[in-house]
């Protein structure tokens, strides 16, 4: 084993249904915000998906773990996620999605040429999913290290990964975005031209609190109104724990429409 790999955990999520491998330090984690964007997707979604920035593969892992129809591709720029996803998908506890789940190397700012000689094909992808960096460059104290300031800091703005997924959907597929909640009118704007139909989701960390994350759903082309749905709280006003909806999401691997009904259908616009 390397020492790189030495510095690698194995994280068990769905009570076990999936494993990931990520780095144990100097590197984004990825855990609730990818677990609540693969619980976007109903479980009986038959189709390709893409997950755009996937990191150490968490979301799209999980997706294709919850989701027996669904084929995955992960799309990442960063050595080391590459290689944690790798490993990953040889681990027995994800033999059963393996032949499903694919990796292509790729920026997901790069020009549409590039990322097509990559490996991501223009219009072949009935959902895109992604959970972009959350802070602008130049916003706050950037992390000393090069790996998870990369992973959290977003030079360019949502713009390139929405045009990103733009190429990469059919007609009428649809894009789901989790993001900071007050970052929505960035990811909104981007939206304008390329998608409709927008619903969003806050998500509120306590009962009482504003919303801290938004998980916001368009279709490609469509031309419907913006929707602005119910929030998803995730604990209650004083306890730590999770509450029940919440838990049967990230425990019990519920997709969300399944605990907050306003979020089925979504993808219709």
């Amino acid at each position: 084993m390397t020492a790189a790999a030495a510095e690698r955990t194995v994280d068990a999520f769905l009570a076990g249904r999936m494993e990931a491998v990520q780095p144990a330090h100097g590197h984004h984690r990825s855990g609730l915000e990818a677990l609540l964007l693969a619980a976007s997707v109903d479980s009986d979604f038959a189709g390709n998906v893409i997950d755009l920035g996937a990191g150490a593969g968490v979301a799209g892992m999980a997706i294709a773990a919850r989701c027996p129809q669904a084929n995955v591709v992960l799309v990442e720029r960063e050595a080391e996620a590459i290689a944690c996803a790798r490993e990953a998908l040889e681990r027995p506890a994800n033999a059963r999605f393996r032949a499903r789940v694919s990796i292509v190397a790729a920026d997901v700012a790069a020009p549409e040429a590039e990322r097509v000689a990559a490996g991501i094909a223009r219009e072949a992808s009935d959902l895109v999913v992604m959970n972009p960096p959350f802070r602008d460059a130049g916003a706050g104290t950037p992390s000393p290290n090069a790996a998870r300031r990369a992973a959290h800091v977003l030079p360019g703005g949502v713009e390139p990964w929405v045009r990103a997924a733009a190429s990469a959907l059919k007609a009428g597929g649809q894009l789901v975005v989790i993001f900071r909640a007050d970052g929505l009118a960035e990811v909104l704007s981007a939206l304008d031209g390329r998608f409709g139909g927008a619903a969003v989701l806050p998500i509120h960390p306590r009962t009482q609190l504003p919303a801290i994350r938004v998980i916001v759903s368009a279709v490609k082309g469509h031309r419907g109104a913006l929707r602005l749905l119910p929030g998803l709280t995730l604990h209650g006003a004083t306890s730590g724990t999770y509450l029940p909806e919440a838990e049967r999401i990230l425990r019990e691997g519920a997709s969300i429409a399944e605990v907050h009904p306003s979020w089925a259908g979504v993808e219709r616009g």
